[in-house]
């Protein structure tokens, strides 16, 4: 798996998905994330693929681990 590409196409997702928000910075949440079928059909392990983006500072959320349903309303950050 090459994590550098699977980080490229988060950095997509997040901007299609995302709004603009505090600062300028796209922010989108892990349920709209988690929930969307393009997102699903991408990412085999779309939290993997943002703990690896968050240890680079491409993305930052609070938490270490996101878990469907309870972290839904958790906001991600594009940095």
């Amino acid at each position: 798996m090459n994590v550098e590409h699977e980080i490229g196409l988060l950095v997509e997702e997040i901007k299609r998905l995302g709004t603009a928000g505090a600062g300028g910075k796209t922010e989108v949440t892990f349920g709209t994330l988690f929930n969307d079928d393009r997102c699903a059909n991408i990412f085999e392990a779309l939290v993997g693929t943002l703990r690896a983006a968050k240890r680079k500072k491409i993305i930052s959320y609070d938490g270490e681990l996101l878990l469907q349903g309870v972290h839904d309303k958790v906001i991600i950050s594009l940095l």
